[in-house]
């Protein structure tokens, strides 16, 4: 049985999410807030959850700063149910930085139809974060002074590195991305998130990346080393060769996998476009996105690495890549770090 404790100011909202779990045999809602302040005190009476559903805008506490504090005190899985969502928010970027699991893009209206048509998306959310694995996470990087001043003029990359990732996946980028050394290969990440979002993902890996341009792509951006390149949030990316080098298109296309952007869509045109000259990784996340893409890229003589289950905060999208026949390698996040750097 997961049991869940909601902290919303939105009764509606609430209500929602009580009436889908009523329904379902191991989901039980042990208790509820309108604020953080609150919550602690109905804490005492039901006890902690295995999961929070957590707003962030909120009376008398917001939701980051509870989100810190339970983090640090006992580390618990976390969904985001929030308006802020939509808006590309840097408290969003923060909240998943700081322990939030996942995000939920609470409607502004017709929350009654939300709930309805988003049920099972969201009863997926909650069994596969419930089982995550939450840690207190005080070592990720703070901001560094950038050093590419110092490095080579960036060139066009002769190697392409494609990463995806979704549930967890910030957290695991920002260990990567502050390690990596100047003049790095080439990377395009597809991290699973909604629109207008990874934009300020990309910002925010831009501010502490200490070797590394990190931007959200554009039509036509080149891969180039000490580069790296994040798919917009409504668009797939794709990677296409022309002449001697590697230049991103965007497509606007339904979702693959369930997703836009797509994992499959970025290494499957990986394994056409770069061939040999790839390394693909697939990092925490729940579903199979990527699962077949990186056997393309595997097949066109790409070498191709899984996230290990150590390390992954939900071993989903890395299982899938191995049982799929991806590949047969798993890495820790230092390792793949190490893998990265270590390529010619």
């Amino acid at each position: 049985m997961i049991k869940v404790f909601l902290i919303d100011d939105s009764v509606i909202v609430r209500q929602g999410f009580k009436k889908i779990f009523a329904a379902i045999a191991d989901i039980e809602v042990i208790g509820e807030a309108d604020n953080p302040v609150d919550a602690f005190a109905e804490f005492k009476k039901v006890g902690l959850p295995d999961l929070f559903i957590l707003d962030i805008e909120m009376p008398k506490m917001d939701g980051l700063t509870f989100l810190k504090k339970i983090t640090a005190q006992r580390p618990t899985p976390v969904i985001i149910c929030s308006t802020l969502v939509t808006n590309g928010s840097s408290a969003m970027i923060d909240a998943l930085r700081f322990g939030a699991a996942d995000v939920v893009a609470k409607p502004k209206i017709n929350v009654n139809k939300f709930f309805d048509d988003y049920k099972q998306e969201l009863l997926d959310k909650v069994r596969a974060v419930a089982a995550s694995k939450i840690s207190n996470n005080h070592h990720l990087a703070p901001a560094k002074s950038r050093t590419q001043s110092t490095a080579k003029p960036m060139m066009p990359s002769a190697h392409v590195v494609a990463i995806g990732s979704s549930t967890g996946g910030v957290q695991v980028l920002e260990e990567i991305i502050t390690h990596l050394k100047p003049n790095h290969q080439g990377i395009m990440i597809v991290q699973h998130m909604p629109a207008g979002f990874t934009a300020s993902f990309a910002k925010r890996l831009n501010d502490i990346a200490p070797n590394s341009e990190v931007l959200e792509a554009k039509e036509g951006d080149m891969v180039m080393n000490g580069r790296v390149l994040i798919a917009p949030g409504d668009k797939h990316m794709e990677v296409t060769k022309e002449g001697l080098k590697y230049c991103v298109t965007l497509k606007d296309y339904p979702r693959v996998n369930s997703h836009k952007p797509s994992v499959n869509v970025l290494m499957s045109s990986v394994a056409k476009a770069v061939k040999g000259n790839a390394t693909g990784f697939i990092l925490t996340g729940m579903g199979d996105d990527g699962a077949n893409g990186l056997k393309q890229m595997r097949d066109a003589g790409a070498k191709t690495y899984a996230q290990n289950a150590q390390t992954a905060t939900v071993y989903g999208m890395p299982k899938m890549a191995v049982q799929s026949g991806g590949t047969d390698t798993t890495l820790s996040i230092f390792d793949i770090t190490k893998t990265i750097n270590d390529i010619k």
